[in-house]
């Protein structure tokens, strides 16, 4: 028996295209936009010392994005800032005191932010 006759057969009892079904699926599936999947949760941009033998870190915090999101915005604040950093466990870190351009970028993409 065919894989595809059921589908053609259960199409056919509810007056469902099979195919139909399968492609509005697929389009459902897309991620949302970085800024779509915050939507309004405060973003809390710090500064860090700790742990860094005295150097600056600027923290985004509070970041409730998946994985492709985040290394996304990760990416272009670093690209932003002309520095490194890194995203893992939720937050980005971005090197230096880079608190206002940070906040600058995130609230000209759509996010609300606050520096703490």
């Amino acid at each position: 028996m065919n894989s595809q006759d059921w589908k053609a057969m259960l199409g056919a009892a509810f007056n469902v295209d099979p195919d139909a079904v399968a492609d509005d699926a697929e389009q459902d599936a897309a991620p949302a936009s970085a800024a779509e999947q915050q939507g309004k949760t405060m973003i809390d941009v710090i500064l860090d010392k700790k742990g860094r033998n005295g150097k600056k870190a600027t923290i985004v915090a509070n970041l409730t994005l998946d994985e492709e999101n985040l290394k996304k915005l990760a990416a272009e604040l670093k690209r932003h800032c002309g520095v490194g950093g890194s995203a893992r466990g939720g937050e980005i870190l971005i090197q230096g005191d880079k608190r206002e351009a940070v906040l600058n970028y995130l609230k000209s993409h759509g996010f609300k932010a606050r520096i703490i």
